[in-house]
């Protein structure tokens, strides 16, 4: 039986994201809310001195003169700060405009001057010399608050101190400002621009509202998975929609969150931090898993066969358990052996405190999940857009299916339409795209569901499963249809050395694959194969490399329908990233941009 979720949370909504915010500090002042990195020691500050801060920031905009909607750009990684600037908008009534950090100049300036941002808070020199670069082009733009005070230069650029300080004379003039402030923002008062980084063209701004953000984090209070217990590490972009849920959820649920953007540190704070849950793209379990599995394969010996034995063991209870069998007790025994022995150390790679992770952003390979769910690590994955707040739907602690992005939030709809496409229904739909009617209109559909361009399917329980996404599908020329993403997640699955493996074929006679390799990974292996220390272009040109990936890719082929085997493939001489623009800030690849960028390679495969 489905759990049903109370929806009267509904009615009691509060207003907007600055009431949220502010009963948060009333009710939890003296507990943690924020801990972050100074130097090499954490700093914590509770719901009280965030509040203040937040105030005094909130003062501050109020007596630059920002009115209500008018936006103020954020272009920074995850930090503390980011979050400070982002509820002190929300508390002075102005919409935050996320800007991430790795974009470029152009593109800054691009969206500065689309939203027609008043303010920007600047993390530092880098994204400062973006906007003093194109400041001809953005005749709106008043002030820059920078997160580095020495950047400071009292006119058009202030320190976050500055801004405080001139909070302070305004709060001494006004001292209720920011209760009297907050009160009159309407909950379909515009809380956010949050430009998608899209494939094609310039990004589009989507318009999100206080009553989009304030419901999602209530729908999951109002799910029961989080409480004021828990502790959250928060590495993801805050520039994202699912970085910025994981804020409003905390809100609602009061939670305290561990703060570090940086990914090359998330494993060593886990450590560190030790969270009972962490929100995440998919390729950091895959990195996780892939760094797992050949550390042990190196180990050799009576290790590496305890380990797999363990994993063996481990798929057999979770199949027993989840058909709803008994376990029996030799099996049983065993089990809690190599629970000891195996499991609990992958668990203390995570800080051995992990109630679940939650997946979201790209498709979560589901022989990755049952392998961490194996080692007593539930990944939760939940699925949602930009265009919806980031949260739709959400596998729940206690009824989840892996391999499904779990049920709808309470309070919102999900139906399929035409073609087999997830259409969604509810208070956290987007209220369109900023100066762009036409995109919004094509967005939607005449009875008014957010068209979500993904192809899926419902089942008996309601749960969503996502099959891919409706451009991605493409038909070879003899007819059949491939879908890219399910070989990709099998080759990902197969192969721990893989950093991206990416499908074409359309239109063609048959399907072609380009791989990347996990710089990392692939550096273990060669320094157990006599390689170390060689190069990763040299390496991914090595007769031993092509080899031994061509050995992944004969695995993949005999699981595959015959029309879908990759009859050619090709190692790339770099893996992608987000700064050369292949990678989305949220680790997604942009497909578009790949095959544009090695049109000829593909196109010798048919030569």
């Amino acid at each position: 039986m489905p759990i049903t979720h109370d929806t009267s949370f509904l009615e009691h909504m509060p207003q907007n994201v600055a009431i949220q915010f502010l009963d948060r500090v009333a009710t939890s002042g003296s507990k943690e809310a924020f801990r972050f990195p100074r130097g090499d020691a954490w700093e914590s500050v509770t719901w009280s001195q965030a509040g203040d801060r937040v105030r005094r920031l909130a003062a501050g905009l109020l007596s630059l003169g920002l009115e209500p909607e008018q936006r103020v750009g954020i272009a920074s990684s995850t930090r503390y700060e980011w979050i400070l600037a982002d509820l002190a908008i929300m508390c002075a009534a102005g919409a935050t405009t996320t800007v991430y950090p790795s974009t470029g100049a152009e593109d800054t300036a691009y969206i500065v001057g689309d939203s027609e941002c008043r303010f920007v808070f600047a993390e530092d020199a880098t994204q400062l010399e973006k906007l003093q670069a194109h400041r001809d082009e953005l005749p709106g733009l008043d002030k820059v608050i920078s997160f580095d005070e020495g950047l400071a230069d009292g006119q058009f650029v202030l320190s976050m101190d500055a801004l405080a300080e001139l909070g302070d004379a305004y709060l001494a003039e006004h001292p209720d400002a920011i209760e009297s402030v907050s009160k009159e923002i309407r909950p379909d008062q515009l809380a956010t621009l949050i430009y998608t980084s899209g494939t094609t063209g310039r990004p589009k701004g989507v318009r999100t509202l206080h009553r989009a953000w304030v419901f999602e984090g209530e729908a999951i209070k109002a799910q029961d998975i989080l409480n004021e217990d828990d502790l959250q590490f928060l590495w993801l972009p805050m520039a994202h929609s699912f970085g910025k849920v994981l804020l409003s959820t905390q809100l609602a649920c009061g939670f305290a969150t561990a703060i570090d953007g940086r990914v090359e540190k998330i494993v060593d704070n886990l450590g560190v931090v030790k969270p009972t849950f962490m929100g995440a793209a998919p390729r950091i379990f895959e990195k996780a898993h892939a760094r797992i599995v050949t550390m042990q394969a190196a180990e050799g010996g009576a290790k590496e066969k305890i380990f797999k034995k363990a994993f063996e063991v481990g798929t057999k209870v979770d199949a027993l358990k989840m058909a709803g069998k008994p376990v029996p007790l030799p099996l049983k025994v065993q089990h809690a052996l190599f629970d000891k022995l195996v499991f609990s150390k992958v668990r203390e790679r995570f800080g051995g405190r992990v109630k679940f992770f939650i997946s979201g952003s790209a498709a979560l390979n589901a022989e990755i999940a049952q392998w961490f769910h194996a080692a007593g690590i539930l990944i939760l994955e939940g699925y949602g857009m930009t265009e919806n707040a980031a949260g739709a739907t959400v596998n729940h602690p206690d009824q989840y299916k892996i391999g499904t992005v779990g049920m709808p939030f309470p309070g919102t709809e999900v139906r399929i339409g035409d073609g087999g496409e997830v259409q969604l229904k509810g208070p956290h739909i987007m209220a369109g795209y900023h100066n762009r009617d036409e995109a919004t209109a094509e967005a939607m559909t005449a009875d008014g569901w957010l068209r979500t361009g993904d192809k899926g399917e419902l089942d008996a329980d309601g749960f969503l499963r996502i099959t891919g996404r409706i451009k991605e599908l493409f038909k070879t020329s003899g007819g059949k249809y491939i879908a890219p993403p399910a070989i990709e997640a099998k080759f990902k699955a197969i192969c721990p050395y893989v950093s991206q493996f990416m499908v074409f074929g359309a239109e063609r006679n048959f399907v072609v694959a380009l791989i990347t390799l996990d710089p990392d990974a692939i550096a273990g292996w060669a320094a157990e194969n006599e390689m170390g220390g060689t190069d990763y272009t040299e390496l991914v040109r090595s007769e031993k490399v092509r080899s031994m990936i061509g050995d992944y890719v004969d695995e993949l082929n005999s699981q595959l329908n015959r029309w879908e085997t990759i009859k050619k493939w090709e190692l790339l001489d770099h893996d992608l990233t987000i700064e050369s623009g292949e990678l989305t800030p949220s680790l997604k690849v942009k497909r578009s941009v790949v095959e544009a960028n090695n049109e000829d390679l593909i196109a010798s495969f048919y030569g």
